[in-house]
């Protein structure tokens, strides 16, 4: 007997370690700090690019939305042929430098994870966005437990995620549209019911100079967390908003987990108004901010 439980032990231990081996990236991604991985050579962008411009951008060195991206960078893709826009898509860090930045309109993060940028790399982006840069924001571009930038999260995105729902992680839940003024929510129903992975936040964004768009009606879905965590955030739980940074516009959607997201037709509506509105195509918000302010009306 003594001999079979220490064979069992064995091939439990060895097991284990194929399972650790086979998956170490992502277990370091979200367990073990992420990966640390930074470019310094941008990438060789096309000698024309059309203006207006978007760069898409998708670099994961945290927990990596591998069914979502590439989807969702088709999409950013489809909309930049279908509008006659400018379109780059990259996941090298190095492409966040003055020079290249001045060739776009707006940058696009999807599904963006983890401390993605050099120093130098943070420096050039936070001038972009000042200087009048757009950006929108998809989904685990603000769904990180913690980041080494805090900038990015607490004057672009503008609140520190927390958690989701587990068991079971994707529900059904009603979005209450707040405000169908904002081009990107016009052809959306005040009430949209829809299936997502649904973040929550430590505290609502909701404060002077954030513009919320779109809340989330917590009785319509089970808001519990690993190990029965409670992550309710009561009656004001905003799921879309936008604020300037500087001159900047500045657009973030915490929806977008699964791939078919991104074949649903109002979610792609969405996301279309809201590059349109940060290539400034739409709308005057931003225009008169200071370049100074984080975060002015």
């Amino acid at each position: 007997m003594k001999r079979i439980l220490g064979w069992s032990a064995i091939v439990l231990l060895a097991l284990f370690a194929i399972f650790i081996v086979r998956n170490y990236d992502g277990i370091q991604r979200v367990f073990l700090g992420g990966l640390k991985v930074y470019e310094t050579t941008p990438p060789q962008l096309p000698a024309q690019i059309q203006r207006p411009a978007i760069l898409v951008f998708s670099k994961t060195n945290g927990f990596r939305h591998e069914e979502a991206i590439p989807v969702a960078n088709a999409l950013f893709a489809r909309f930049a042929t279908d509008q006659g826009w400018g379109h780059f898509q990259t996941e090298n860090g190095a492409v966040f430098n003055r020079d290249d930045l001045s060739r776009f309109d707006a940058v696009v993060f999807n599904n963006v994870s983890g401390d993605v940028f050099t120093a130098e790399q943070r420096a050039a982006f936070e001038e972009f966005l000042r200087d009048g840069g757009g950006f929108v924001g998809v989904h685990g571009s603000g769904g990180d437990m913690s980041y080494d930038w805090r900038w990015y999260v607490e004057d672009v995105i503008g609140a520190q995620f927390k958690g989701h729902p587990m068991f079971p992680q994707f529900q059904q839940a009603t979005v209450r549209v707040d405000d169908n003024s904002h081009s990107a929510m016009r052809e959306l129903p005040a009430e949209w019911i829809r299936t997502d992975e649904w973040y929550s936040f430590e505290k609502s964004p909701r404060r002077p100079g954030y513009n919320v768009l779109a809340t989330l009606d917590e009785n319509s879905y089970e808001n519990k967390g690993m190990f029965g965590k409670d992550l309710s955030m009561g009656e004001d739980h905003p799921i879309v908003w936008w604020h300037c940074v500087g001159r900047g516009r500045v657009f973030y959607s915490a929806m977008g987990h699964q791939a078919e997201a991104y074949a649903e037709p109002q979610h792609a509506t969405m996301l279309l108004g809201a590059v349109k509105w940060a290539l400034r195509q739409v709308g005057s918000e931003c225009e008169l901010a200071s370049a100074t302010d984080a975060s002015a009306p």
